[in-house]
Order: structure tokens, then C-alpha cells, then sequence
């Protein structure tokens, strides 16, 4: 489906901007449907596709998933993105259809497809771990445990069909690991669950890797619509092979495979993520709306003592709660935002408590919130205004030299820029800060695309909508920010905002929320008629 392709009417001049916006408007579709789909959209996952081949082939879809996976095969055999974002999915449907070889599913020309799809796969796989331009992979969700558990499955499959003559080349090749990884945390965590200790809250959302010993793990089970982790693949694994019909779970994943015809997304639902970020964008670049009561209601009730998880299953993190907070403000339902204290490391703010590294985008998002809740014309609380300069400081030790910012939940650091300059911008409130946003702005202008778009592979229009929001954090408008707008601004307006774009957020595999970008790209394109940067 589509995003509308509306014509967003500039604001008018004086009084309310935008007051006068048709009662069906962009805005208001994603509204809708983030009404009609509570559990949110997502681009299909290569990873938790394969995984449910694996691990679920008694559920419904399961030739089509076969079938979508064969089809989403690049030319050169693997799967995923670029720039070794394709080790993780082609690990898993690799694995999958080896599985599915091993079980003899299909009739001859499905296995001869499989067959196929298989020897490019591990070929790649092989190029990408012994090559010369072999590299570790981005930091995404438990790649250090999925990878020693997927490399294993391969091999043990690889073993099982030994009388297969076309993979007798890849027994004798066994897969490496990535240079600086191994199977020690793999292990560490099969060693807590063979010894009946407590597995880490946020495991949940890969339960998988642990193999047959996820069934029905203790700790673990069907929360919120029956998802373990907000994952399909955590939850496959821990119902096992052949659930009932009526066991707790299985009703989540049959919903799934009918809303995307078989694959499955790496999170659902995803309803407070996606609605914060949708309504926290579209609100900060003054975007008519009218959001119902029941959004906002949803939204406050989310909020626990610790915060909010992006899903259900997962553990509370301060990026899901910052957003909801900083979009409730707002919306004008201001909510209390010392639950986001117990994040608060001294020096700058966890994801979640334990968090290996630090969130660029997480940070940002808590300078949002709290800068959003500092009191207009009064004294902040001693914590409040010590949170802000902190996060500040931290925010402008993360820049670059070149003026980006990098971030370990985006493969485009356009999001990380576009997130930091506008808090900074907006909350920095330093001469220090101002001229780290001027320093982000100069490194947006200096990597605009000839056809006036921007994106780390190629142009798209969610990374030329961030970096349109960052050159407008500028203080002063200059000639050449003005003319990138303007470019970018009739780039943009021949551009269909659909699932098609790329998949850029990190999950266990890249993926795309579907309506998050579209709102990123409403919102651009808004702030740029109302800028009128062709005037």
C-alpha cells in the first residue's frame, strides 16, 4: 500500500498555521491506520522469515515463505543490504532451505529451486567470511549470538544431507565466524539455561538462538497478543514443534501471516514505537493534526514505572520512553518525565540498564523530552537542568570531525544527524551546540546527491527527509542551504513514499517501519512549503 500522494497546501501566514487543512489530509491517513492496524507495519524479514521455515513448518504460509524467500535471493546469491548487512539473513534462509531440503518438502522443481538458491547462498556466505574484503558485521540485535548459532545449523545440515552430491564441496568447508567473534557468550547463555538460571529480560527477543531448549523456557512466554519478545521467530521457538491449535501463541503467528501473506516482520507489534515516533515527528514539524483521544490515552497508559518497551515482551528502554514522552508533551498531555532517571548514567543515558556502548538517537531523544519539559520563564529542577547540559556535552563529544553523527539502531547516520542537530537546535541552548549544528549542516550540504537527494546507498526519500530537517536546525538560512531545499524539495515531490524504500533501522536484519518513514517524509515535506525555500 501506498502513501497518499496528496498536495500538502502551505500553511497560512498569521494566526494558526495550517488551520485550514482539509479534513482528509496525509496526516490524517496515518492516523487512520495507525488506528485500523494497532500492531503497526513493518517491511517483511529476511531472518525471521527464514527462522520460521526452520522452526514452524507446521503453520500456515509455509510454502509461501519458501517461495518469498527464494524470490527476495540477490543476483549474487545473498540476501539483505549491503556493506555486510547481508550475513545475518543469508545465514538464516540459507539454514531455512537447507532445513527444508533436509525435510524433503516441495515437489522436484521447488527443490531444484532450493538447490540452487542453496550453493549461491553458501558460496556468498563463504565470499563474505574467508574473502579478502571480509569485515565484522554492523551491531545489530544479538548478532554475536546469532551467527555462532546459525553457522552451526548450517553445519549440522550440511552433515545430514551428506548424500546430496551437490553440497559436497561445503561439508569439507565448514563456515569461519567473522574475525573478533566466537562462540563464548553463546555458550555463556546455554550454560544459564542448562543450569536453570534466569536469562536476561531482553534475550526474549532472540530466544531463538538457543535452540531446541527455548520450549517453553522458563520465564518466558506469550505476553500482550501471545508474542514472546515481540519476536515471530523467539515466539516459534518457544512454542516447539507441532503446538496445539489452541496453544498460547500460535494465534499470534497465524495473525501475522495473514496480514503479510506469509513472510513475517522482525517486530510486532510495534504500536507505541510506531506511534510516538509517527505523532513526535509530524507534532515537531507543526503538521496539522488531530490526533484522537484514544492515541494519546494509549500512549500514557504504555508508560510504566520504568518507561515503556518498544514491544511487548521486551524490556523498558529510555529511546521508546523518551518519544512517547516528548510526543504526549506535544500533543499537551505532559507527563512526569523523572521515569526516565533510572537511565541516567552521570555522564549520558542508557538504552536500558547493562547496555553494551551508547545510543547516539536514544540520547537525542532524552534531550527532547527533558528539554521539552524544562519550565518556560522558571528554574528547572536541579536533576532536569543537570540532565540537559550532560546530555548536551555527551551529544557534541559523539559528532564527527567530518559533522555526522553514527548510530547502532540506523544504517544511515542522515537519522542520527537529523536527530542530535535538531535537539541541539532546539535544546542545546550553547554557542557549542550551534556550531555543531552548523558543522552537521555542512556535512549534509557537502554530501547532497546530483538529482538534489540524499542517502548512504542511494537516494531515498526517508534519508533526504533527515537531512532536509537538519539543514532547517540551521540558525541562518545561507544561499547554498537555501538552493540543497529547493532541490530537494522538487526531488521530493516526484517521489511515491511506499514499503519499496530501503530497509535502513536495525533489528536483527535491516527493516522498515513503514509508517514512521512515511510520516519522516510528510514532515519534510511540509517544513519545506512552509519554509517557501524557492522564494
Amino acid at each position: 500500500m501506498s502513501a497518499p500522494s496528496y498536495d500538502l497546501s502551505r500553511p497560512e501566514r498569521g494566526g494558526q498555521a495550517g488551520a485550514a487543512v482539509a479534513e482528509r489530509s496525509p496526516a490524517s491517513d496515518l492516523v487512520a491506520e495507525m488506528l485500523a492496524a494497532p500492531s503497526g507495519r513493518s517491511s517483511p524479514s529476511v531472518y525471521e522469515t527464514g527462522r520460521l521455515v526452520s522452526l514452524a513448518p507446521w503453520l500456515a504460509g509455509h510454502d509461501e515463505r519458501i517461495d518469498w524467500l527464494l524470490r527476495r535471493q540477490r543476483p549474487d546469491g545473498a540476501w539483505g543490504g549491503p556493506d555486510g548487512y547481508a550475513l545475518v539473513p543469508t545465514l538464516s534462509a540459507t539454514e531455512a532451505l537447507l532445513t527444508t531440503l533436509r525435510r524433503d518438502d516441495g515437489g522436484p522443481a521447488t527443490r531444484d529451486r532450493i538447490d540452487d538458491a542453496v550453493d549461491r547462498g553458501l558460496r556468498a556466505l563463504h565470499a563474505a567470511l574467508t574473502g579478502p574484503a571480509s569485515a565484522p558485521p554492523p551491531d545489530l540485535p544479538a548478532t554475536d549470538l546469532i551467527v555462532p548459532a546459525l553457522t552451526e545449523l548450517v553445519a549440522e545440515n550440511l552433515d545430514a544431507l551428506r548424500d546430496r552430491p551437490g553440497l559436497t564441496r561445503w561439508r569439507a568447508a565448514r563456515l569461519p565466524l567473522p574475525e573478533g567473534m566466537d562462540h563464548r557468550r553463546l555458550a555463556g547463555v546455554r550454560m544459564l539455561l542448562a543450569g536453570g538460571r534466569p536469562l536476561p529480560e531482553k534475550l526474549a527477543h532472540a530466544l531463538e538462538v538457543v535452540g531446541p531448549a527455548a520450549r517453553r523456557v522458563a520465564g518466558f512466554g506469550p505476553v500482550g497478543p501471545g508474542t514472546v519478545g515481540a519476536s515471530p521467530a523467539a515466539t516459534a521457538a518457544w512454542l516447539g514443534p507441532e503446538p496445539g491449535a489452541e496453544e498460547p501463541g500460535r494465534a499470534y503467528l497465524e495473525d501475522l501471516v495473514r496480514q503479510y501473506g506469509g513472510p513475517v516482520p522482525s517486530a510486532s507489534p510495534i504500536t507505541v514505537f510506531e506511534r510516538s515516533w509517527v505523532l513526535g515527528t509530524l507534532t515537531r514539524a507543526g503538521v496539522p493534526i488531530g490526533v484522537p483521544a484514544a492515541l494519546t490515552a494509549g500512549l500514557r497508559a504504555a508508560l510504566g514505572p520504568a518507561g515503556t518497551p518498544t514491544g511487548p515482551g521486551l524490556p523498558a528502554d529510555a529511546d521508546t520512553t523518551s518519544v512517547t514522552l516528548y510526543a504526549l508533551a506535544r500533543l499537551g498531555h505532559p507527563v512526569d518525565p523523572m521515569v526516565l532517571r533510572p537511565y541516567d548514567t552521570g555522564e549520558h543515558f542508557c538504552t536500558w540498564p547493562g547496555e553494551d556502548g551508547a545510543s547516539v538517537t536514544t540520547n537525542a531523544h532524552v534531550l527532547d523530552a527533558l528539554g521539552q519539559s524544562l519550565p518556560h520563564g522558571g528554574p528547572a529542577t536541579p536533576w532536569l537542568g543537570s540532565a540537559v547540559r550532560r546530555l548536551t556535552r555527551w551529544l557534541l563529544d559523539q559528532q564527527e570531525p567530518d559533522g555526522r553523527w553514527p548510530d547502532r539502531w540506523h544504517a544511515s547516520p542522515y537519522y542520527a544527524t537529523s536527530c542530535a542537530a535538531a535537539a541541539l537546535s532546539e535544546y542545546g541552548g550553547t554557542e557549542a551546540a550551534r556550531q555543531s549544528v552548523d558543522r552537521a549542516v555542512a556535512w549534509v550540504l557537502a554530501g547532497q546527491r546530483a538529482d538534489g537527494s540524499w542517502g548512504r546507498w542511494a537516494g531515498s526519500a526517508e534519508e533526504t527527509a533527515y537531512a532536509v530537517q537538519t539543514l532547517l536546525a540551521a540558525e541562518r538560512r545561507s544561499a547554498p542551504i537555501a538552493a540543497a531545499l529547493a532541490r530537494a524539495e522538487s526531488w521530493l515531490s516526484t517521489v511515491d513514499v511506499d514499503e519499496d524504500g530501503p530497509e535502513l533501522w536495525h533489528d536483527k536484519d535491516l527493516y522498515r517501519p513503514t509508517l514512521i518513514v512515511q510520516a519522516a517524509v510528510l514532515a519534510a515535506r511540509w517544513l519545506l512549503r512552509s519554509a517557501d525555500v524557492d522564494d
